[in-house]
């Protein structure tokens, strides 16, 4: 098994083999959080007139985020927070982001396509070893889908690190994380868009024993699908 890290839309864009597009901060995060909570059906979209149309065709709640702040009109922002204990049984919803989401719908070379982030990263590692594939793509997936964003690249190189049999520190990396600047909003009480429960969440370490497989539609969405692993 070769494992790449590559990083932005550009890296998703060129990702092959099994691709896990990772954003921590929050979307794929926010995604674990929403379908735990008994989302029926879960459509990321990167352009915002889409989320709009499908949430009217599927009487859909639309979450979302430009310039971390909530699309104007969207009933949540993106916050693991504002969705934590929400009731999504038989619900829809639709999600749209500066990166995660751009990341999933660009990744048209990958063989398979799931999420990335640190409440599932056990689940994933398990999930990829049990399929084996000849190459694994990691996208670290960073601010809004240009720049370099540590907690993205970090999470990347935890997940390899472990393919791989090499040691992780968690708690170190926690640590660390705190203090990057893409961090800083949480910690900044003029920033309600993003609340300081939002790192915490973000940084749950394993809370969930499931990946999130993306299964692109025609219209240019992809639909996501939760597969329990059993052995996360």
């Amino acid at each position: 098994m070769v494992v790449n890290v590559v990083e932005c839309i550009e890296g998703a864009r060129k990702a092959k083999g099994l691709v896990v597009i990772i954003d921590v901060f929050r979307a794929f995060s926010v995604a674990c959080y929403a379908v735990d909570n008994g989302v029926e059906k879960y459509f990321a979209v990167g352009e915002i007139d889409l989320a709009r149309k499908l949430a009217a065709d599927h009487a859909g709640i639309l979450v979302g985020e430009r310039d971390c702040i909530k699309v104007e009109g969207f009933d949540y922002g993106n916050s693991p927070a504002e969705i934590e204990e929400i009731d999504f049984s038989g619900k829809t919803v639709v999600h749209t982001t500066s990166a995660g989401t751009q990341g999933l719908v660009g990744a048209v070379q990958a063989d398979e396509v799931i999420t990335g982030s640190f409440v599932n990263a056990g689940a994933i590692v398990e999930y990829i070893r049990e399929q084996q594939p000849e190459v694994v793509t990691l996208v670290a997936m960073g601010t809004g889908g240009s720049m370099r964003a540590q907690e993205d690249m970090m999470c990347a190189m935890y997940i390899k690190n472990e393919l791989e049999d090499y040691p992780n520190s968690f708690e170190t990396l926690k640590k660390f994380l705190a203090s990057v600047d893409s961090a800083e909003k949480f910690f900044d009480e003029s920033k309600e868009y993003a609340p300081e429960r939002d790192f915490e969440l973000c940084m749950d370490l394993d809370r969930f024993d499931f990946v999130l497989r993306a299964e692109p539609r025609e219209d240019g969405a992809v639909c996501l699908s939760k597969v329990t692993v059993a052995s996360a």
